[in-house]
């Protein structure tokens, strides 16, 4: 007899794994023990040789569906007889850490039980090792139920049984819990309380059906909910929230229910259906009321992930809710129950929570089906805090990311743990969040900053806090352009190391000549970049409002491509704009008041959708490119003209092309589609030059814009059809949501080449 210390990697802890690996040793008749480090899961057995080979395999073939084993290291150790097999307490001591499981949808095991065990009937936060709540709650590793937000829940007799019993699925799971022990729901109504859950799923199903709004205490925290198929109740969400014409995601009952709404594909389903249950974007029905989708072409589904969800839906007439966060004025989700009530008490009809506190709040996440693959637009629920296995050493290395859109990052080992989406640094609650996020990250992670990257944005208020840090640690500070990190992202999670042709399309990012970029054209690979071609300058002026008054990217494109004269006495923009207000701005242009330049698909799409007339201001985010895409009209091949000259992109004769076509009334489905094409086949022509002069045959793709299913698919088909390699984020969003990952990445390759 022999004893081997086994130790496994990845994400092992939260899936069940320690009943795992209890449950197959014994069902081989091995004797040792299995306990939870910071670094993973420890499997002492002593056995013969065969047993041990045989026992490792089997790790690796009927691990836990949710479970990710990344290695599996195994040494001899001396001998030790053990009797039998147990779980030992965990063991705290290394400063490694192990993944930690995120939050995962409810099974189907559990629903059941909801209807069949005496202690669950209709617990509405029933859970086992196979489902529930895993990042939301956890405040330390190991992951065990006292370094979590259950701590003062005690386990009941029936309970703690289930969790002792080998042979239950709850055996071990840490947040184990029932009607008699567990923590439970309530519902503030009329400011009075309603505490038993018959009544509160029958009083929010009925001040749903009959047109009102609650407010739902979630996973990662509060959302706000109505009849989807009820205009007044959508619009009278939309003031309650004061969002004005956003798109809402849309929970439906079940697949039957989301088939008579929406037109999802096979990818869209499995997606849908997944354990992560995310949001995603697939084509509109046209059943549902426009005030849903906000004019788009497309809706946000979600399918049901918490007991509640399920409990709800037994009730609701309606089979589609509307479900969106329960944030104001793009604050971060409420996750506290005194706020939520504060804030939201005069705004909704009824507040439903528990009395379990979430210690790491996130939105759900969203992504959309892109060239094939489900690619992430928001990371978030069900996927943070995985992190980004890559082959380098990113130990110590703080990114702090963007401005909008942001996620932060910090590396562990060969992991790159992005956090979970924070939004817009523009106000104080979201700077907290990120401020409190990090502090999370860093005592549950036990990450220790050696090295902090920023972006080349002085005053992006994620660089003034990375400046502070390494300020106030005395750490070496590096600053990553905005564009390279982008490349660099897409790479890191491709696991690419030579270099490659980078092409990134955006709105907003410092170059190196102090000007904006965001139609770039790079060599680079993760310490070095080169720009090869990029689209024209064009002077905005504005500052921030640029972002969402699209009317002046309008008034600048034609200005600059047509002539002053030429737009104030024909441009149909100019006319709906105001000749005066048009005349004014051209002032401002012309003595370069408060005025940038340029190189940004984010403005040229700006400006194509205000000068169509289709979205002069916009009330969201990229709203203007959004209603572009999803007016496109699908029949039309035919492309507008464009000029690559030197080391410009000039789409100087598209924008000639494009105000002819308004003032011959030709609709814009037709004008969209061909500009579309128009930049596809610009962005083909710049990757075939770019080749042309490298002898580089692999291509990384990132950015905002190609979230545009349109034009994103277009471009990859193509440039497979040229014999390209091409490279896009999966896993990570191309926007502004990844750009955390490629500051480490730059980071840690300037470190490892000693640059830094």
């Amino acid at each position: 007899m022999r004893t081997f210390s086994i130790e496994i990697e990845g994400l092992v802890q939260g899936v069940g794994f320690r009943p795992f690996i209890y449950k197959l040793a014994s069902s081989m008749n091995l004797e040792g023990t299995v306990e939870n480090l910071n670094t993973g899961v420890r499997v002492m057995i002593s056995t013969r040789n065969g047993s041990k080979d045989k026992f490792i395999e089997r790790i690796w073939s009927e691990a836990p569906g949710q479970s990710q084993v990344e290695s599996v290291v195994v040494n001899e150790v001396g001998y030790t007889a053990y009797k039998g097999f147990s779980i030992n307490k965990s063991n705290t001591l290394s400063q490694k850490v192990t993944r930690i499981s995120p939050d995962i949808a409810v099974c189907e095991d559990c629903l059941n039980d909801m209807q069949t065990q005496g202690h669950r009937i209709k617990y509405p936060l029933i859970n086992c090792t196979k489902c529930g709540p895993r990042f939301s709650i956890i405040t330390g590793i190991p992951y065990d139920r006292p370094m979590t937000t259950m701590a003062g829940f005690e386990m009941c007799e029936k309970c703690h049984d289930e969790y002792d019993d080998v042979n239950d699925r709850r055996f071990h799971a840490q947040p184990v819990a029932c009607n008699i022990c567990g923590p439970r729901y309530s519902m503030t109504i009329d400011n009075f309380k309603v505490r038993e859950i018959n009544d509160i799923i029958h009083l929010a199903a009925k001040i749903i059906d009959e047109g009102g709004t609650i407010a739902v205490k979630g996973m990662g925290g509060y959302h706000m909910l109505c009849d989807a198929s009820n205009a007044e109740a959508v619009i009278s969400l939309r003031k309650a929230k004061g969002r004005d014409a956003k798109p809402f995601a849309v929970m439906c009952r079940d697949i039957e229910s989301l088939e008579k709404i929406a037109i999802p594909g096979t990818e869209e389903l499995e997606a849908l259906q997944s354990w992560q249950r995310p949001v995603v974007i697939v084509k509109d029905g046209n059943i549902l009321p426009s005030s849903v989708s906000g004019g788009l072409d497309t809706v946000g589904i979600i399918m049901p992930y918490m007991p509640f969800h399920y409990l709800l839906f037994r009730e609701l007439k309606s089979s589609v809710i509307i479900f969106t966060s329960a944030n104001l004025s793009d604050e971060p989700v409420i996750t506290d129950d005194e706020e939520a009530f504060n804030k939201l008490n005069e705004r909704v009809d009824a507040i439903v929570n528990y009395n379990r506190a979430i210690a790491n709040r996130s939105d759900d996440s969203v992504g959309r089906l892109i060239a094939g693959k489900f690619r992430l637009t928001r990371r978030s629920r069900g996927f943070t805090p995985t992190p980004v296995s890559v082959d380098f050493i990113a130990e110590g290395i703080f990114g702090a990311g963007a401005e909008l859109t942001n996620c932060f990052a910090v590396g562990k080992g060969k992991d790159i743990i992005l956090s979970q989406h924070i939004g817009d640094l523009k106000n104080a609650a979201s700077l907290e969040f990120y401020r409190q996020s990090y502090k999370r990250f860093a005592e549950i992670f036990r990450f220790i900053p050696e090295l902090v990257a920023r972006d080349m944005h002085p005053d992006y208020h994620s660089s003034v806090f990375a400046e502070r840090m390494a300020e106030e640690k005395g750490i070496t500070l590096t600053v990553v352009q905005h564009h390279h990190a982008h490349i660099a992202c897409c790479m890191a999670e491709n696991r690419l190391k030579r270099k490659v042709i980078g092409v990134v399309l955006d709105g907003v990012g410092l170059g190196d000549d102090g000007r904006i970029w965001g139609g770039e054209f790079m060599i680079a690979d993760m310490h070095y970049y080169r720009r090869i071609l990029h689209f024209d300058y064009v002077p905005v002026a504005g500052g921030n409002a640029v972002s969402y008054e699209p009317w002046r990217s309008g008034l600048s494109y034609a200005i600059h491509y047509l002539g002053q004269e030429e737009i104030t006495g024909k441009l149909a923009l100019a006319k709906q704009t105001g000749i005066q207000k048009s005349l004014l701005y051209t002032d401002l242009l012309e003595k370069k008041i408060n005025t940038a330049i340029y190189s940004s698909a984010g403005r040229l799409f700006d400006a194509v959708a205000a000068i169509t007339g289709l979205c002069l201001k916009a009330k969201y985010h990229a709203e203007a490119p959004m209603r572009l895409e999803s007016v496109i009209d699908h029949r039309i091949d035919d492309h507008y003209n464009y000029c690559l000259n030197g080391e410009v992109i000039s789409f100087g004769r598209a924008i000639q092309e494009i105000v002819s076509d308004v003032e011959k009334g030709i609709s814009i489905g037709e004008i969209s589609a061909k500009f579309h094409n128009c930049v596809s086949r610009a962005v083909i022509d710049g990757i075939s030059y770019t080749r042309d002069i490298s002898g580089i045959n692999d291509v990384v793709i990132s950015g905002g814009t190609f979230q545009n299913r349109y034009i994103t698919e277009r471009i990859i088909n193509q440039l497979d059809e040229d014999g390209f390699n091409v490279y896009y984020n999966k896993n990570v969003p191309a926007n502004d949501g990844g750009l955390a990952l490629g500051q480490v990445a730059v980071a840690a390759a300037r470190r490892n080449a000693g640059l830094i």
